[in-house]
């Protein structure tokens, strides 16, 4: 009986500590990118529409799409050093005009971080 209660102890403390998977689910984040494709494109060598194709944007510098014209804003963070790591597409998903005052963007953000970690699955896997 003690064997098996620290072995269930032990399981649940394996667990516990464990940290919460930042890793999302493409397929969701498909969906949750439908809110995107007004503006986007994921498609290699897809047309950029209102917003830049999106297609490798993770691990790219900001503003680096060829072809598309950047808000004065969006280009600064580009000249300045901003790649887009999954973290910091998470805050820009999260609230675009607050990461980067000044860019055009009008989209408000998504507020859930389950829908942030899956659109930004999607989006590597589109890269």
């Amino acid at each position: 009986m003690r064997k098996a209660l620290l072995t269930a102890a032990g399981l649940l403390l394996a667990f516990a500590v464990q940290p919460a998977s930042a890793e999302g689910d493409a397929a969701a984040g498909e969906k949750v990118f439908a809110r995107c494709k007004a503006c986007h494109t994921v498609d290699e060598g897809g047309a950029s529409r209102v917003g830049p194709n999106l297609h490798g944007v993770v691990g790219r510098p900001a503003a680096a799409k060829e072809g598309f014209k950047y808000s004065k804003a969006m280009t600064e963070a580009g000249e300045g050093g901003l790649v887009w790591s999954e973290e910091d597409l998470a805050k820009y998903l999260a609230d675009p005009r607050g990461f980067i005052k000044g860019n055009r963007m009008a989209f408000p953000g998504l507020r859930k971080q389950d829908e942030l970690d899956n659109v930004i699955a999607y989006l590597k896997s589109n890269g």
